[in-house]
């Protein structure tokens, strides 16, 4: 089982803030977790299929290549600019 959390307007968009997955073999880094969320409809496609959609893999920032195991915590949330 991992941790999936969605922050900022990633949240509002999909109108969750976390959820847990069952972990199985298809299942073998953050870029097929992506996929395999991207694959539920519309909405999901438009938030996660992003191309500045960020990252994190147990509270540390990394690519969608991150490998990923179970009891991770993965976070997904926009870019942010500051000023």
């Amino acid at each position: 089982m991992i941790l999936v959390n969605y922050f900022a307007r990633y949240r509002e968009q999909l109108g969750i803030g976390g959820e847990k997955i069952a972990l199985d073999g298809s299942l073998r880094t953050i870029a097929d977790l992506r996929q395999h969320l991207c694959a539920r409809g519309e909405t999901w496609q438009q938030v996660l299929g992003e191309t500045s959609l960020m990252c994190a893999l147990n509270q540390e920032l990394c690519t969608p290549e991150a490998p990923i195991e179970d009891f991770d915590e993965i976070a997904f949330f926009p870019q942010v600019t500051g000023g």
